[in-house]
């Protein structure tokens, strides 16, 4: 699919189930990404919801000159900005979340994979912010450094140095291992 573009057409000419092609297939993803701004799982949710509301409510906003993906990941950045700039602060409280596996070859996998991911996601958060959001959308959503750029509102150029920068503090950060990792 062409992150979703053709979906978007369908629905534009009447088609309601590809409206939930493009959810399926992007939601997930924008989610994770509003996350890293707000570190709000569910605030981040809401973000999302209201991202993709715009495409139903102002149909002729999306113009198609970007990628679907990237101009949802402009407006999730946009509002995310928006909710920081304006939340109030709060207790928060955290569930813990359950792991289902069915044998001990299964746990010691899922407790590897945890692990990697936990190395991963702690030293991309000693990362600067701009590094840490290029790292994401090129190597986590496989955007191209055009498409970062526009959602980063940077050019390629500065994307290029950002992710030169971060792998080289990363692989200081993870050190050898990191290679692999990374």
């Amino acid at each position: 699919m062409d992150n979703g573009a053709s979906s978007y057409r369908r629905f534009l000419d009447g088609d309601e189930s590809a409206f939930d092609e493009i959810m399926n297939e992007l939601f997930d993803n924008l989610v994770f990404f509003i996350n890293g701004y707000v570190n709000d799982f569910y605030a981040a949710e809401d973000i999302a919801i209201n991202t993709f509301s715009d495409l139903i409510v102002h149909r002729g906003r999306y113009n198609f000159k970007v990628k679907l993906k990237t101009y949802l990941f402009m407006i999730g950045r946009c509002r995310a900005l928006n909710y920081i700039k304006h939340r109030r602060t709060h207790a928060e409280t955290e569930l813990s979340e359950e792991l289902s596996v069915e044998d001990e070859s299964s746990i010691f996998e899922a407790v590897l994979k945890d692990e990697r991911r936990r190395r991963i996601y702690s030293a991309l958060e000693v990362l600067p912010s701009d590094m840490r959001t290029a790292v994401y959308l090129v190597y986590f959503e496989d955007m191209t450094y055009d498409d970062a750029a526009k959602v980063m509102k940077k050019n390629k150029k500065q994307v290029d140095n950002l992710l030169y920068r971060a792998k080289k503090e990363l692989t200081v950060i993870l050190g050898k291992d990191g290679e692999h990792l990374i």
